[in-house]
C-alpha cells in the first residue's frame, strides 16, 4: 500500500510541531549521543553527557584514557565498548581538524561511506550524524520507523535501506524535513505507537491498520 508521507508528515506536524531535535549543545555532542544512545535508553545518554559538565569536546574526549572517557559514560552502558568507538569516531572527526564546515564541504555519500568504516558506527548512527550534526539531507531510520511502516501498513521490505528509500524517494531533500520527521515519528512512538499500541487521540490512527484491528 502507498501511503502519503506529505500527508502523514502534516498530521504529526498539526499534533507536535517543530519538535527541534537533536537536543544537543554542539555538533559533536550530537555525535557523541548518536554512539551512546546505542542499546539504552536516552534518559541514560543525558546521565552520561552530565558527567562530562562543560568539558564535552572533541579534544577532551581525544585526550582521556580510555578508562577515564569509560568511566565518565557508564551510566549508557556497554561503556567500554562505547569508550572505543567515541575514540574512533574522534579520530575519524580530527582527519577534519574538528571542523564541522571541513565536513560539510565533501559530499554526503563519501562523507556517509567514511562514517560507517568506522569501528562502531552503523547506518542509524551515521545517519543521525550526518542529518543531526552536520545537516546531510539523509532520512534516519530507527525502530520506531520501521513499527510505524509496518502498522500502517506499506508494502515494502522491512529493512533499513528499504525503509530510507522509501522515504527519500517520496520527499525532497530537505534537512529541516527530514529532521523534524524523523522526530515526531519518535514522540508519536512513545505517547501511541509503542510495542503494545495506543491508539486512542493518534494523530495517525484514520488509516492505520493496526488501528483498525484494536477497535
Amino acid at each position: 500500500m502507498i501511503h502519503d508521507l506529505h500527508n502523514i508528515y502534516n498530521k504529526l506536524l498539526a499534533r507536535y510541531g517543530d519538535l527541534h531535535w537533536w537536543p544537543a549543545k554542539s555538533p559533536y555532542e550530537v555525535i557523541v549521543g548518536a554512539v551512546l544512545t546505542q542499546n539504552t535508553a536516552w534518559s541514560n545518554v543525558e546521565k552520561a553527557i552530565a558527567n562530562f559538565g562543560d568539558s564535552l569536546s572533541p579534544e577532551t574526549v581525544a585526550g582521556l584514557d580510555m578508562d577515564a572517557l569509560a568511566e565518565l559514560i557508564r551510566p549508557s552502558g556497554f561503556f567500554n565498548q562505547k569508550a572505543v568507538y567515541l575514540k574512533e569516531v574522534t579520530s575519524w572527526f580530527l582527519k577534519y581538524e574538528y571542523s564541522v564546515e571541513k565536513v560539510k564541504h565533501h559530499p554526503l555519500e563519501k562523507t556517509r561511506k567514511e562514517l560507517l568504516a568506522v569501528k562502531g558506527v552503523g547506518r542509524e548512527t551515521a545517519d543521525s550524524i550526518l542529518l543531526y550534526a552536520f545537516d546531510y539531507p539523509t532520512f534516519v531510520v530507527d525502530a520506531y520507523t520501521k513499527r510505524l511502516l509496518e502498522r500502517l501498513p506499506v508494502d515494502i521490505k522491512l529493512d533499513y535501506d528499504s525503509i530510507k528509500s522509501y522515504f527519500e524517494s517520496r520527499l525532497e531533500p530537505d534537512v529541516k524535513l527530514y529532521n523534524n520527521f524523523h522526530a515526531m515519528i519518535v514522540i508519536n512512538a512513545k505517547e501511541h505507537c509503542r510495542k503494545k499500541p495506543s491508539c486512542a487521540g493518534c494523530p495517525l490512527a484514520e488509516g492505520c491498520a493496526e488501528s483498525k484491528k484494536v477497535h
